[in-house]
């Protein structure tokens, strides 16, 4: 296991390499890092041409995962993406022909844009990190990381993504528009490399992925920190606009993303600004709203931030100042 500054390390260089590609959104790409060293999937929802592909390619790229890519359509079935047995004539036996769901990272362009039961197809891969097609179970390479996408605004010919599925993702994020500036950098760029594909170079290899990943479990979690994501939790559920609120694994979602956050800040101990600065992509899309709140278009990042603002925080050691003694 690595220690904690060579994981900041390579996650720094690893960011610097991803803004190669993807210009002015290292917080974005830091969301999806620290969901990456999680073990969790990720649900980018934003507008067409807004790079969601591109860095789910540039990550696999940065760090040579095996990358596969499934186009989400209203015929696709669920074979389509599990694989399924097909008889070979030569030795007279059923064979398992593996489906594009086998890789490291599996891109999922447009989820929302196929029914049920093939969005279902990928509820076993996501949380058990296995496959099973016709009796025959299958694990699923490690690490095993699902990023999906949709469009915010166009729902038709889609599919609503079930509160079960929408539940196994670690966080919900956007991307947003460029500033002008930001815009005319990625002209600038353009012109410079010659080509429309950035070259990015590999920063990390899959044995140190799983390290890093590894490597979190050095970080502390006060019993205080774990109170307060608790107390943040059950504020969901007890919200007057918020009809159902997070389950216990918002408060997992919670625990392991700042983790995650301390380690990028080369810390081995948890802060309550660290829950802060997660709180909303790792609980909004976990969370179904009253009726009335759809028409008046509350949003329920909002709800979150209301939630945030009563809970109180705690007075930790770290926040007054003084860090947690070293541990062995």
């Amino acid at each position: 296991m690595i220690a904690l500054v060579e994981l900041q390390k390579s996650a720094s260089r690893l960011l610097d390499e991803l803004e190669r590609a993807i210009v002015g959104k290292r917080g974005a790409l830091e969301l999806v890092l620290l969901a990456v060293l999680a073990d969790g999937h990720v649900l980018i929802e934003d507008y067409p041409g807004l790079a969601k592909t591109l860095i789910a390619r540039s990550f696999a790229s940065c760090c040579g995962l095996k990358f596969n890519r499934i186009q989400f359509t209203p015929d696709l079935m669920p074979s389509d993406i599990t694989g399924s047995s097909v008889f070979n004539q030569g030795t007279g036996d059923f064979e398992m022909r593996p489906g594009p769901i086998f890789a490291n990272l599996l891109l999922a362009d447009e989820i929302n844009r196929s029914p049920a039961k093939t969005q279902a197809a990928l509820l076993e891969g996501m949380q058990e990190r296995q496959v099973t097609v016709e009796g025959v179970t299958q694990p699923l390479p490690r690490p095993f990381l699902v990023l999906a996408t949709q469009n915010p605004i166009e729902y038709e010919g889609t599919y609503p993504l079930p509160e079960a599925q929408l539940d196994r993702f670690l966080i919900r994020l956007g991307v947003g528009y460029p500033s002008r500036e930001e815009e005319r950098q990625l002209l600038e760029r353009r012109q410079l490399r010659g080509t429309d594909e950035p070259d990015l170079e590999q920063v990390v290899d899959l044995a140190l992925l799983l390290e890093m990943q590894a490597a979190l479990e050095q970080v502390h979690v006060d019993s205080d920190i774990e109170l307060y994501m608790v107390d943040l939790v059950a504020a969901t559920r007890s919200h007057p606009g918020i009809e159902v609120g997070a389950s216990p694994r918002g408060s997992l979602a919670l625990f392991k993303l700042s983790r995650a956050r301390a380690a990028l800040a080369g810390r081995d101990f948890v802060t309550p600004e660290d829950v802060k600065s997660v709180a909303v992509p790792a609980l909004s899309h976990r969370l179904s709203l009253r009726p009335e709140l759809w028409v008046q278009r509350v949003d329920a990042q909002d709800l979150v931030a209301e939630c945030l603002a009563t809970v109180p925080t705690p007075a930790t050691r770290s926040s007054a100042g003084v860090e947690p003694a070293a541990r062995s």
